[in-house]
């Protein structure tokens, strides 16, 4: 059994999502630690989103890789155009916390960004992450063009080989897709734990190193 709450361990169907707002919420235009645009065009650099869980500590994983040239936190993987963080928790958009992370496919490769993806979260838990349980909290690799697409499902591959050969009996459940739009969350949520240093970060990973390639992503 699920529980008290258990309806929001369940993706929501289209027809049942919250309608949502055509505009985008409120937003700083400038990283807390960086300084770099939030919102903005990089001139041959690639985008990747990871879901893993609360996006406050996921965004602090990525935000210092070198080559990567800005990061933000957002809502995607559902129906809700523009949802709140309310919303989002209420489970009633389909959408997923995720981390948006722009970088230099010249300085830094995909598979490196894949390889903190799989070590700093379980992957294999649902719809929830540790003690926090909702749709909003499941695992996810959103993708913006088909090489990716492919690097992304190979090192699902070998992170579940290296799980299974480490003891670990429970499959992946992280999803990964390509095109799937971002919304970025409200302005307090960005770059939260270095405005917030003290912060909650339930960040936590299965203690398997991914045995995923350092080379070109």
């Amino acid at each position: 059994m699920l529980g008290i709450g258990a309806w929001k361990q369940r993706m929501v169907d289209a027809a049942s999502a919250l309608p949502g707002r055509d505009q985008p919420l409120s937003l700083v235009n400038r990283h807390y630690v960086s300084g770099a645009p939030l919102r903005a065009e990089f001139p041959g650099a690639q985008r990747v989103q990871f879901g893993m869980g609360c996006f406050w500590g996921a965004e602090r994983k990525f935000w210092g890789i070198p080559g990567v040239l800005t990061t933000a936190v957002g809502y995607a993987g559902g129906y809700t155009p523009n949802p709140t963080y309310e919303e989002t928790c209420s489970g009633l958009t389909g959408h997923t916390e995720v981390v948006l992370v722009v970088y230099d496919p010249a300085a830094v490769a995909l598979d490196l960004l894949l390889k903190v993806f799989w070590e700093n979260h379980d992957p294999t838990q649902g719809m929830r992450q540790g003690n926090d349980r909702g749709t909003q909290y499941r695992s996810a690799i959103y993708v913006g063009e088909a090489a990716q697409l492919a690097l992304a499902q190979r090192s699902r591959e070998a992170y579940a080989q290296a799980l299974t050969a480490a003891g670990h009996a429970s499959a992946i459940t992280t999803e990964i897709a390509v095109g799937v739009p971002f919304y970025y969350a409200e302005d307090y949520h960005q770059q939260y734990l270095a405005k917030n240093p003290q912060g909650y970060c339930g960040l936590g990973g299965t203690g398997v190193s991914c045995p995923v390639g350092l080379g070109a992503g």
